[in-house]
């Protein structure tokens, strides 16, 4: 590989490390040994609501009792840090911005009332799924159906928004894994996730993009119910016009 290997443990500091996560974190270990690559420990915790005091120090001591060491990352130094996603808080929104200007996102001003109406109304009509997407988008509160002067109004009047990814419409997302080889998803079958919160904080999709983007990571090795997510990735890199949208993953 002409490229020097660098892969990352990324765990969430929601509870104690579990076997899964150590056998996640031990594959990225061998993989880098093997490469004489990096092994970097991040920590993603941008989910406020699930967060568990403590639970960051009982990773750290769990991966060092198991003797899977990073070589860069939290509790290790290294240049690219801080390694603490909180911590990088400031450095997402100009991320998220830059999606809406390149067309990718768009503002939401859905409140969480306006989305469970549409939830319950969509029960009511048989419709138990309902997503916010392509279609729905449509007759929400976002800056796709609303003038660019009252969206521009309720940006300068400060009211609260999301920032949410712009799926396109039936189109064919492919990419290959280097175990499960190449993979199709068509964007009818996804939501327009949200990517920055009213809150201020990225979600998991924005910060992980652009985390392993800004830390130069070129393979990305974690366990197979992250799948679904990698569509929604792939189109975030193109989105951003990053050349290493081409980041091998490992399912």
């Amino acid at each position: 590989m002409s490229k020097r290997v660098r892969v990352r443990f990324a765990p969430s500091p929601t509870g104690p490390l579990h076997m899964g996560g150590v056998r996640t974190a031990l594959y990225n270990y061998l993989f880098a040994k093997k490469q004489g690559g990096d092994f970097l420990l991040r920590i993603e915790d941008t989910d406020e609501n699930r967060f568990v005091p403590g639970a960051m120090e009982y990773i750290l001591e769990s991966l060092k009792w198991c003797g899977i060491e990073p070589n860069e990352g939290q509790g290790y130094g290294g240049d690219k840090g801080p390694y603490i996603q909180s911590e990088r808080k400031e450095m997402y929104r100009p991320f998220a911005e830059q999606l809406v200007q390149n067309g990718a996102a768009y503002y939401a001003f859905d409140t969480a009332d306006d989305l469970e109406t549409m939830r319950e109304k969509a029960k009511q009509m048989g419709m138990p799924n309902w997503q916010y997407n392509a279609v729905t988008r449509s007759s929400m509160k976002n800056s796709l159906s609303l003038s660019k002067e009252e969206v521009e109004k309720r940006l300068a009047a400060g009211e609260p928004y999301t920032i949410r990814m712009k799926m396109p419409r039936n189109q064919d997302i492919k990419f290959e894994d280097i175990i499960r080889g190449w993979i199709t998803v068509n964007t009818n079958n996804l939501d327009d996730k949200v990517l920055f919160k009213e809150s201020g904080m990225p979600t998991y999709h924005l910060a992980n993009i652009v985390d392993d983007h800004l830390m130069e990571i070129t393979h990305v090795i974690r366990g197979e119910e992250w799948l679904p997510s990698a569509p929604l990735h792939v189109l975030l890199y193109e989105g951003f016009g990053w050349r290493d949208h081409n980041l091998r993953t490992c399912h």
